[in-house]
């Protein structure tokens, strides 16, 4: 008898077997409206790879002002780590492995044990946690993995090289490759340096790698497509739902 594919590996062969590149949309939930969450997932779900879902946060440290915005709203509707979680579970499974972004305080604040199980539950298959350093990582990893959630590890432009191997040994379902020093948000032109940046970190990586912070162009996805394995894209879609457009058209734009 097979044993079921945990949400990490779920999440990993969604990533690898998709259309080169895998595209994962992000958005917060709850923005614009907490009514539209659903109809939202189902159509990004259907249009994407897998789904990025925010959790959304007072103080966003890595998110540009698009997403700022968004969580704000979030927070302003009654949107929580909670909520979210109920509506994943009252969803179903959207078609599409799901990834939770969250800042660590909410997770902590929920307790880590419970949220665990729960992301379980949820057809959630990894978890980013932008202000969580490796070194205080553990536990959480863990407790994660024992539910088949991977801890998903962000690199960057300034990452150190030994550093860069040591996160992408240790992620889960897909390394987060963030293009540029910064925050969320902006265009960035793939250059000959981030080209470069990406082919170091998929040496490195027996993970799928996927491009993340400034994505919201076709030509940009085509030029990824030989340097990634997928493309995070989110305060593009961010900025489709604030316009009341569907996301899910807009993503599927980016394939032609």
């Amino acid at each position: 008898m097979n044993t079921p594919a945990t949400g990490a590996e779920r999440l990993r062969s969604a990533i690898i077997d998709a259309p080169s590149p895998a595209l994962l949309p992000f958005f917060t939930a709850g923005h614009p409206s907490r009514d539209d969450f659903h109809s939202t997932l189902s159509k990004l779900a259907d249009a994407g790879d897998a789904v990025e879902i925010g959790v959304p946060f007072s103080d966003p440290m890595a998110d540009g002002v698009t997403i700022q915005r968004a969580s704000e709203t979030a927070l302003a509707n009654g949107v929580s780590l909670d909520w979210i979680l109920r509506e994943l579970k009252a969803h179903g499974d959207p078609g599409a492995p799901l990834v939770l972004m969250s800042y660590y305080n909410p997770l902590l604040a929920y307790g880590l044990e419970n949220l665990a199980g729960r992301c379980g539950e949820c057809h959630v298959g990894g978890l980013i946690v932008p202000d969580l350093p490796w070194e205080e990582c553990e536990r959480i990893r863990e407790l994660f993995e024992d539910h088949g959630v991977g801890l998903v590890q962000m690199v960057t432009p300034a990452t150190p090289a030994e550093r860069m191997r040591t996160l992408c040994r240790g992620s889960g379902g897909f390394v987060y490759a963030v293009t540029v020093t910064g925050v969320t948000g902006g265009e960035r032109r793939v250059s000959e340096e981030m080209t470069a940046y990406m082919q170091r970190v998929g040496e490195c990586s027996s993970l799928p790698v996927c491009a993340g912070f400034g994505v919201r162009s076709a030509d940009q996805v085509r030029t990824l497509a030989g340097v990634a394995d997928g493309v995070i894209v989110g305060s593009a879609v961010v900025d489709c739902l604030e316009r009341g457009e569907d996301a899910g058209d807009f993503l599927r734009s980016l394939r032609t």
